[in-house]
């Protein structure tokens, strides 16, 4: 029997009776901060968004990153669950990629520290990109001579594509997806017309209901740095309701603190910037609308059930959070002669 701690009463009420302390709200920087190991470069920027579309690095060369995390729109494929090669299904919501460098850590259950942690993973998962192992990522690429090229110019010529640069290059384009000057952010940096009365209501609102305690930080996500190996999580559903059982919230328990038995039922503060575009909502999608999201949230966070008023209130508020989409127009990807990669990939 699997071994999963219980949200006790106790537990619950630590979560209902936390203050408002220092928790304010920040507007959405125009740049993203870049690790050391791993500054920007725009030859990185454009090699990374190449391989962000390229469905080479699946198996069957019919998946990129961007099947899932759609960048010509919202971030996401706008699906409950994503799919994968041979159609197989996902068991979670494809998070948005608009504004991830802002996040303390990666995936829904925070798992991956980085963006360039979070890059590597679904090409190896047998349910999304499905190579099998890293070689076969690595051989796929450096087989393509446009890309082999790139690689040596970015990194030397000894050795230059690995697993960990394809990681780097994806996650340095993935830092330049930001939505700046949503009228959430002109509001805070002195544009007082920029929020209706509502939106400004539904601030309010935010802020008195503890939505703030969580949802705080430029991406409204939590702090976007944090010590070394910490990870930002907060239960949910951190009391009972009638959503649990409705929304099938309990079925999976996020965060897995080393041991597959020990789910915790913590879960990384998801973004609400661009709220308003990303339905589906929650890990599983099984939320349809905003105006349903935020009265779950506030009965299972906060033990607070909404009015009519106010959740329309939240919602013009979460409106506000809509910032600038750069366009990303689809590159031109290297040429390569149909079959790289496979006869590599059939012998392991």
């Amino acid at each position: 029997m699997r071994n999963i701690p219980r949200i006790t009463i106790t537990t619950a009420l630590l979560v209902i009776i936390n203050t408002h302390a220092h928790a304010t709200f920040e507007p959405l920087p125009l740049s993203a901060p870049e690790p050391a190991d791993n500054p920007s470069s725009a030859a990185k920027i454009n090699l990374g968004k190449q391989l962000f579309f390229d469905p080479r690095l699946s198996l069957d060369g019919t998946i990129s990153c961007n099947s899932c995390h759609d960048v010509s729109g919202n971030g996401t494929d706008s699906q409950a669950v994503s799919t994968g090669i041979d159609g197989k299904k996902g068991e979670r919501s494809a998070p948005t990629v608009w504004n991830a460098a802002f996040l303390s850590s990666q995936l829904w259950d925070g798992r991956a520290a980085s963006l360039e942690e979070q890059a590597k993973g679904p090409i190896l998962n047998p349910v999304e990109m499905g190579m099998p192992h890293k070689e076969a990522a690595v051989d796929r690429i450096a087989a393509i001579p446009g890309y082999r090229e790139q690689f040596v110019a970015i990194f030397g010529d000894k050795e230059p594509v690995t697993y960990d640069n394809i990681a780097k290059v994806i996650a340095t384009y993935e830092r330049t997806l930001i939505t700046p000057n949503s009228p959430f952010d002109r509001f805070l940096r002195g544009d007082k017309t920029a929020l209706s009365a509502r939106a400004q209501t539904g601030m309010k609102d935010f802020e008195e209901i503890g939505c703030i305690l969580c949802h705080k930080g430029p991406a409204l996500a939590g702090p976007a740095s944090l010590t070394k190996g910490e990870i930002y999580l907060q239960w949910f559903p951190a009391m009972p309701s009638e959503y649990d059982e409705q929304y099938k919230l309990k079925e999976d328990l996020g965060y897995n603190e080393g041991n597959s038995e020990a789910h915790t039922g913590k879960w990384r503060v998801p973004t609400l910037r661009n709220i308003a575009l990303t339905a589906p909502y929650f890990h599983n999608g099984s939320v349809k609308t905003l105006d349903q999201a935020v009265r779950v949230m506030a009965r299972a966070q906060r033990n607070r059930t909404l009015s009519d008023e106010q959740a329309g209130n939240l919602v013009a508020f979460l409106e506000s959070l809509t910032g600038e989409f750069t366009v990303q127009n689809r590159p031109t990807l290297p040429p390569g002669n149909g079959n790289e990669g496979q006869s590599t990939i059939a012998s392991q």
